[in-house]
């Protein structure tokens, strides 16, 4: 089988050749800028640079010879795009290691800080020395009046969030005229040139996209205050979202396999609110969002991004219409693989719960994290319903052995 093949099989049930392997097909099953660059030495690949395509959390995109040594079966949308060296330019990472950043990423050196701008100058997050991402420098809707907000304005003030508005490549796109023509001519030569399944992001978060504009503790709070203004605030977003999907499936749905959304439902504890809010706040605009998707890419599968404990919303999310939910954090609460292979195989497929990031990647021996693995893949062999990644991305700070124990464990027990 090939990569796709592989991949589709799992997410349609059927038992594929050998278990799908993604690793970097997206923004959370992906690798840290500074750990990848110890990895390519590790393995012994002198070409090319390290290319950070995520600037907020400093991921880099997995070379080729990588991809190639562990055959793995996924690829992300946005390697169709920044495929020449006048769309990088040169930075450093917080260790001192050279790079390449998007050359439409905005980004400048304050002291011994660096700011993150929006493309007309506005500040958008700022990375402290010593510190290894960029975080958020304000909630650019707080202090508004959230009861009484007609939010006609949002689609504005989504500009201004960095979570809501920094591009990846693929992203740098606006969805009209000349821009839509590139986002679909760069879709189409990846599909022509890779025989790997093909994550689109795509994003849509309505639980998320509130705290990067309101704050928080703030949208929390109001979830509880104020029903009628988060309802009405969410049809806002959907209504945005919906319009988005049209025009982004028109130009790149002939083209990908899977379509991802993003919302972290869960903690390490559970639920971060009572799943009767999921379904009367959120449940029906994602009802509407991926039937939309479906009508107009059948053959695109929903692949949600969820952290935490997000196991009491999976009925709902499955009558929904969702597909697929990653990473699957087996640290939190009801969130046992094999659990939720027992409850849930073959209406939803679990993409993820391959290696708990969280405590043993970073903290165990080589030989721990390979058992580690081999125990969290033997459940799924000879089944669909799976495709491997580890829980979300491999941090800075994780040993270079510990990574090669991951990924040859991987490689070896999915066979």
């Amino acid at each position: 089988m090939t990569g796709r093949e592989r991949v589709l099989a799992a997410l349609n049930f059927r038992s594929p050749d050998v278990l799908p392997f993604d690793f970097g097909g997206h923004r959370s099953s992906g690798i840290a800028a500074l750990a990848y660059t110890r990895l390519k030495k590790e393995l012994g690949i002198r070409s090319g640079n390290t290319y950070v395509y995520d600037m907020i959390q400093q991921l880099a995109i997995i070379e080729n010879p990588v991809l190639d040594a562990f055959n793995i079966d996924t690829i992300e949308l946005g390697r169709g795009f920044n495929l020449h060296e006048n769309d990088w330019k040169d930075w450093v990472l917080p260790d001192g290691t050279a790079c390449k950043i998007p050359a439409f990423i905005r980004v400048v050196k304050e002291g011994s800080d660096w700011t993150i701008l929006s493309g007309d100058g506005k500040i958008l997050g700022q990375q402290k020395k010593g510190v290894l991402y960029f975080e958020q420098s304000g909630f650019p809707m707080a202090g508004r009046d959230f009861r009484n907000d007609p939010f006609d304005d949002l689609e504005e003030q989504m500009k201004l969030g960095m979570w809501t508005s920094v591009p990846v490549p693929g992203s740098q796109f606006k969805l009209e005229g000349n821009d839509l023509v590139k986002l679909e001519e760069g879709a189409r030569e990846l599909r022509k040139n890779s025989n790997k399944a093909i994550i689109g992001l795509f994003g849509g978060n309505l639980f998320e996209t509130p705290q990067f504009l309101f704050g928080a503790e703030n949208y929390l709070s109001y979830m509880v205050m104020y029903p009628d203004a988060i309802l009405r605030l969410s049809d806002k977003l959907c209504d945005i979202y919906c319009r988005n999907i049209s025009k982004w499936l028109k130009a790149v749905g002939p083209y990908i396999d899977i379509m991802l959304f993003g919302d972290d439902l869960g903690s390490n504890f559970g639920p971060i609110f009572d799943p009767a809010m999921y379904r009367e706040y959120y449940k029906p605009f994602h009802r509407k969002m991926w039937a939309l998707a479906k009508q107009l890419a059948p053959h695109v599968k929903i692949l949600l991004h969820s952290c935490g404990g997000i196991e009491p919303f999976l009925e709902d999310l499955i009558d929904a219409g969702l597909d697929a939910v990653n990473p699957v954090q087996i640290s939190c609460k009801d969130m046992n693989l094999q659990y939720l292979k027992e409850k849930y195989q073959g209406r939803i497929t679990l993409w993820g719960g391959g290696c708990d990031t969280q405590h043993i990647l970073p903290h165990s021996a080589p030989d721990e994290i390979r058992e580690h693995v081999r125990n969290q893949i033997s459940p799924w062999k000879g089944s669909g319903g799976y495709v491997f990644q580890q829980v979300h991305n491999i941090t800075a700070d994780v040993p270079v052995e510990n990574i090669i124990a991951l990924l040859e464990a991987a490689h070896k027990y999915r066979q």
